[in-house]
């Protein structure tokens, strides 16, 4: 299937009530995340998506103009100087990073993949050189060695470094970064930010109000009823939303986030919206600030057990394409929520470049889709596209994709998402990965002890990753994959990919 890119040019529809010329929601918006900026970037939230996206594309890259050459940072000054081929620096150390240096090390643009910190599955299957001593907590350390490396691109996996500036303070240096700004960055940094850009480009979501009083909060709650959705305003590790069934889990939730400051100050203000009927899907775009370019869909299964059961978590696997998301759907998607955002943002001052990953609630009762969250992190890491949308010229490309199924099967550690053991010793991961050519293994967790045993030191651990030509293949040989893993101390769920399933089924009866 092949995609280009749709412009944002022309007319933007404000809600009632808005106007252009002031009150700017970019302005005044400060991240309210409390956990540690270097903490957030080794993580492996929400790492699924782009490993079954990574896995699933083997793009065609079509540009109007051929590729002569590619800019490449000058290690003297930074500025980009003509190479045929250039040097990447991924930032992040989790499964959403080994997925991006998988697919970049296999792309025809690139000389050398770094990443920093990297993790050790990274380094054994030698998909990037890590760098785990540069400090990614400090701008002025990943420029100095971007110029002495003469890195031409650098790619920001986790959501912490783009509310914290990284790309800002890069692209003020001269080197070309793929990731939005931290005030486009909010998008994600903040629900309450992103909700009131709903409201004012008239972009669908859920109906909402906003708190920093607990006792108003519950108040609010108490009105509406249950089920009802309780939300911690800025970044908490993948944790911080709550679907609340009854009214005591929902008041619990308020306790935790305001009272018991759970999440710390990224609790402190909650977004609480009406609780919406359907099946969830995520969709995919890159932007350059002018323009979007649609990639796949996907469904995450964010439940920790079989049938959709227990609590929630960062994601215990993942398909792509989403079955549910036609094309028709993509058409009203990129319509109604994609471009009305990346207009939106531009009007607002904060022009978004990166990738949007949008989640999305296809209602039961309309079939149409709604906002639910933004995610200002990774797509596809095909490096001349993403080069594209650093320089803004997306309007330039567009896309071809493979018509395979990919599927990747989260293994977590026993216990996960509460507390869990460290250390536990994982074998035969070279051995699953030979089940089939079509499975590919990411890290997510992963380091090596003072024997040299692969150790599990996170909560989700590797992601199994297979494509196959339907999802049952697809699927097939991810389990077939997981079970040869030894790993006693691990745990993963075994209905994976159980919705396109029914839905294939059903479409063949």
């Amino acid at each position: 299937m092949a995609c280009a890119a749709y412009s944002i040019r022309g007319h933007l529809k404000l809600a009632a009530g808005h106007g252009l010329a002031s009150n700017h929601l970019c302005g005044g918006w400060k991240p309210s995340a409390s956990c540690p900026v270097s903490r957030a970037w080794s993580g492996n939230v929400s790492s699924n998506a782009v490993q079954h996206v990574a896995r699933h594309s083997h793009l065609t890259v079509r540009n109007s103009e051929r590729w002569r050459s590619i800019p490449k940072a000058s290690p003297e000054d930074g500025t980009a100087v003509a190479e045929g081929r250039m040097t990447v620096l991924v930032i992040g150390g989790g499964g959403r990073e080994h997925a991006l240096c998988y697919a970049l090390t296999r792309s025809p643009s690139c000389d050398t993949v770094l990443c920093a910190p990297g993790n050790a599955g990274i380094a054994q299957s030698r998909d990037a050189v890590c760098i785990s001593d540069l400090d990614i907590s400090s701008s002025d350390a990943v420029i100095s060695f971007c110029r002495k490396r003469g890195v031409g691109m650098v790619v920001v996996g986790p959501e912490g470094p783009l509310v914290a500036g990284l790309a800002n303070d890069l692209v003020k240096a001269g080197i070309p970064t793929f990731g939005p700004s931290s005030e486009a960055a909010a998008l994600e940094g903040s629900k309450d930010f992103m909700k009131r850009l709903c409201d004012k480009y008239n972009i669908p979501t859920a109906q909402y109000r906003t708190f920093t009083d607990p006792a108003k909060a519950k108040e609010y709650i108490k009105d509406q009823g249950a089920p009802i959705v309780v939300k911690a305003d800025g970044l908490a590790a993948g944790k911080g939303v709550v679907v609340a069934m009854t009214l005591d889990e929902a008041f619990e939730a308020i306790d935790s986030m305001m009272v018991d400051e759970s999440f710390g100050s990224a609790g402190s203000r909650v977004v609480i919206e009406e609780y919406l009927e359907g099946e969830e899907a995520s969709f995919f775009a890159l932007v350059d600030g002018e323009n979007a370019l649609p990639l796949e869909s996907a469904q995450d299964h964010k439940r920790v057990g079989d049938g959709d059961t227990g609590p929630n978590t960062g994601g215990m696997g993942a398909y792509s394409p989403a079955p549910i998301v036609t094309e028709e759907l993509k058409s009203v998607i990129m319509e109604t929520i994609i471009i009305p955002t990346v207009k939106g943002m531009a009007a607002e001052g904060c022009k978004f470049v990166g990738v949007l990953y949008a989640g999305l609630m296809i209602e039961k009762k309309s079939g149409l889709p709604k906002l639910i969250e933004y995610n200002v992190r990774f797509g596809d890491p095909e490096c001349q596209v993403l080069l594209s949308a650093c320089r803004g010229e997306l309007g330039k490309v567009s896309l071809t994709w493979s018509p395979e199924i990919a599927m990747v099967v989260v293994m977590a550690s026993e216990g996960y998402p509460g507390s869990y053991k460290k250390g536990t010793v994982i074998k035969n991961i070279d051995k699953a990965e030979q089940v089939s050519p079509a499975v590919k293994i990411f890290h997510a967790g992963t380091a090596l002890d003072g024997d040299g045993n692969l150790v599990a030191v996170g909560g989700r651990v590797l992601g199994v990753t297979a494509k196959g030509k339907d999802i049952e293949e697809a699927r097939f040989r991810a389990y077939d994959a997981v079970d040869v893993v030894d790993w006693p101390e691990g745990f993963f769920r075994r209905d994976i990919g159980w919705r396109a399933l029914k839905q294939e089924q059903t479409a063949n009866y």
